[in-house]
Formats: C-alpha cells, sequence, structure tokens
C-alpha cells in the first residue's frame, strides 16, 4: 500500500525494495512488491469502473492520450509503445486506461453513448512526445448521436507561440496571439467576478463573437501568405482545420488553458522517466487503476495512503455494484451543460 500511495507511482519498485532495506531494514524482495502492486490494481478495477460509469453518465468530459512503454516479453530487444488514455473533469474524476495501441476502440469503448461536450486536445506539458490529440481520428464517431466533440484552443494557441520561439520577428503571430488573448481575457474576467456558467455564457456571447471573427480573418490571411511548410504556415492550418470544433469548446473552460486536465499527466511524465517502462502487459490495467485513484484524491487533496487504508480492507468482498459508497468524495465537476456551452 505504501508502495503506490507515497511514490505515486512514481519510483520503479527495484527502488522502492532498496528504500525499504535501506531507511528500515525491511528485506522486501522486488516480485513481493510487484505482487503487491498488482494486488492493488485489480482491488481498485471495479472501483474505477464505477466511476468511469459515473463520468460518462455526465454532461461534460475532457480526454487526452500519453504513449508509456511496455515490455512485451516476446523476444523483441525494443519496448513496445502503449497509451494511457485520461478521461475526467475539472475537480472531478480522473479515469486511466491502459491499451497496447492508440486505435479507436480505446474512446469507443469508454465513451459508449456519452451524449455530453467531449473537450480533447489538452496540450500534454512535460510529456515531450508532441501528441496533438485535437487532431486525432479516434476521437471521432466515438459517443452518442448527439455528442459535441470540442477541441482546445490552447493547442492552437501553442502552435503561433512556437512559431515565435523559431522565428522571434514574426509579427503575423503576435498579432494573432494578441487576438487569442483577448478571447482567454473575457474568460478570465469572468473567474475573477466568480460568475456562474449561466453569466458567463452570457458574458461570451456579448465579447466572443467579434473577436472570434477578427481572429479567423487574420489566420486566414496569414495561411495564404505564410508558406505551408512553415510554423505560421503549419499553425494556421492547424488551426482553420480544427475551427469548427473550436467554436464550440470557446464558452468551455479550454479557455481557461491552465486547466487541471493539462496538469494531470506530468505524474506519468515523471514516473516514466524514472521506472522508463511497465514490465508486462498485465500490469497496464493494474497501473491506470491506481493512476486513476491517485489523481481522483490529489485534486481535492484527499490523502491518497490514508484513503486506501480504508478502502482497501473492505473491497475483496464489495460486489462492484456497491463500490459506490467507496470511492474518492470528491466536489461536483464543473459540467457545463450544453444550453451554455455552444455559441
Amino acid at each position: 500500500m505504501r508502495s503506490s500511495a507515497n511514490t505515486r507511482v512514481t519510483r520503479p519498485l527495484y527502488r522502492q525494495s532498496v528504500i525499504f532495506l535501506r531507511d528500515a531494514a525491511i528485506d522486501i524482495s522486488r516480485a513481493t512488491i510487484d505482487g503487491w502492486v498488482m494486488r492493488v490494481g485489480d482491488l481498485l478495477t471495479p472501483l474505477v469502473g464505477v466511476m468511469g460509469r459515473e463520468l460518462v453518465g455526465g454532461s461534460y468530459i475532457q480526454a487526452d492520450e500519453t504513449p508509456v512503454d511496455v515490455q512485451t516479453r516476446d523476444g523483441r530487444l525494443r519496448n513496445h509503445q502503449a497509451y494511457l488514455w485520461q478521461y475526467g473533469t475539472p475537480g472531478g474524476a480522473a479515469i486511466f486506461e491502459f491499451h497496447m495501441g492508440r486505435g479507436h476502440d480505446g474512446p469507443l469503448r469508454f465513451l459508449g453513448d456519452f451524449e455530453g461536450i467531449l473537450q480533447t486536445g489538452f496540450p500534454a506539458t512535460g510529456l515531450g512526445r508532441g501528441m496533438e490529440t485535437d487532431a486525432y481520428a479516434a476521437y471521432d464517431r466515438v459517443g452518442g448521436p448527439k455528442m459535441v466533440h470540442a477541441a482546445c484552443w490552447a493547442h492552437a494557441r501553442r502552435k503561433f507561440d512556437e512559431a515565435i520561439k523559431i522565428n522571434k520577428q514574426d509579427l503575423v503571430s503576435t498579432r494573432i496571439l494578441v487576438q487569442m488573448g483577448k478571447l482567454f481575457s473575457i474568460d478570465a474576467h469572468a473567474r475573477d467576478e466568480h460568475m456562474d456558467h449561466a453569466r458567463r455564457h452570457a458574458l461570451r456571447m456579448e465579447r466572443a463573437p467579434l473577436v472570434l471573427i477578427e481572429i479567423k480573418a487574420q489566420i486566414e490571411a496569414a495561411g495564404r501568405a505564410a508558406l505551408p511548410s512553415s510554423p505560421l504556415g503549419r499553425a494556421c492550418s492547424y488551426t482553420l482545420r480544427l475551427w469548427d470544433k473550436l467554436i464550440p469548446s470557446s464558452p468551455i473552460q479550454s479557455w481557461n488553458y491552465r486547466t487541471i486536465s493539462l496538469r494531470t499527466p506530468c505524474p506519468i511524465a515523471l514516473g516514466r522517466r524514472n521506472w522508463t517502462h511497465v514490465g508486462h502487459v498485465k500490469a497496464g490495467p493494474c497501473v491506470a487503476a491506481i493512476l486513476s485513484i491517485i489523481e481522483t484524491c490529489r485534486r481535492p487533496n484527499i490523502l491518497i495512503r490514508k484513503y486506501l487504508a480504508a478502502v482497501l480492507p473492505g473491497l475483496p468482498t464489495h460486489p462492484s455494484n456497491t463500490c459506490q459508497n467507496s470511492r474518492p468524495p470528491h466536489g461536483p465537476p464543473s459540467t457545463p451543460d450544453r444550453q451554455h456551452a455552444l455559441l
């Protein structure tokens, strides 16, 4: 339990074994700790399943995916690149799923008939793999017929920011970022005034349309003048290709580009630098279940070890349909309803 909670799944098991021996004079083999982690993951899996069904029953989900290497033990010299898929809401649960590929089946199965707003494309800060989720086709044709797929303005903004880093004299990208800043400032004002979704929506309806018209006009003009392969040209193409998905997301929390979902993958990146890979295909789902509980506890500052100590002893005898009472408590997720979500 301690090896799961204290380290937030960031330390490799062999290092934890060394720490137990060094700090507590307890000689615990790596295989024993591995068995503990697998057992904890197995116990938490039904609980995470309940959390996932609750999430899909809501009206707003943020989605992202990040690669993680896994040993396949099939004689190949290189690890297989698998993926951890993350689903969640700001202030609510965070659900991780492990899949060996980046195909359509994962989100299709998880989202089921979800008919709310699916917002994808949160820039995975610190992951170092250049994920571009909102342009990724695996999120197309998922969910129910009424689901709205919204992209993220933060990702579009980053493209122009990267263009400026390459060419500091890029005044066109600078002007576009100034206009995007006006868009973000609308939401900043709403947050400063502690507006609810209805008031925030009204403010955006009042101020955003003219800003969006100007942003699109500037990007279209820049795209015509820039070389398609240039950083500016790629930024323009990327943003215009997603424009219809950016408009639905405009009144959602993506305007606040420093969102919880943006920060969530960072512990995974830290862990990946430490343990470098998942040791076995069967360990992937267990790691995902533990990550789900840890991140869901972290958001409302629940003490993870205390929560696990209270919940784990009873899980072996809990039918999966009673796990609802054992899930980590969290505040009501920040879920804008459809009426207040679309321009």
